[in-house]
């Protein structure tokens, strides 16, 4: 059984900076793209942010661009997403996530990802 839990929400004012971790166990964690997603009151959930299961290619939403990055620890079976310059519409739900398949590369697409954490929130006040 694959269990994802995400840490390091909270409520920060805009221009600042939040860390969200994501711990994972039940399957060999390196074999995995992993990905962030977010979803804000109202509106579907979007892509955030993947990475390869190596940790060497990344890719992000235009939205968090230049501002987020995600990394992961596969000796200790972690993905981070460490956010900067914070701005009100990035306020939302966070999710993080495992692939279904150990062959997806990277996705930006929610439903190649078989495994979801419960999620933590984010508020970001103007």
């Amino acid at each position: 059984q694959v269990l994802l839990a995400e840490s390091g929400g909270g409520l920060v004012q805009a221009g600042g900076s939040l860390r969200l971790s994501c711990a994972a166990s039940g399957r060999t964690f390196s074999a995995y793209a992993m990905g962030w997603f977010r979803q804000a009151p109202g509106k579907e959930r979007e892509f955030v942010a993947t990475i390869h299961s190596s940790g060497e290619k990344q890719y992000y939403a235009d939205s968090v661009k230049g501002r987020f990055t995600i990394s992961r620890d596969n000796a200790k079976n972690m993905v981070y997403l460490q956010m900067n310059s914070l701005k009100p519409e990035d306020t939302a739900f966070y999710y993080c996530a495992q692939a279904r398949l150990s062959a997806i590369y990277t996705s930006a697409v929610a439903g190649d990802y078989g495994y979801w954490g419960q999620g933590t929130q984010v508020t970001v006040s103007s």
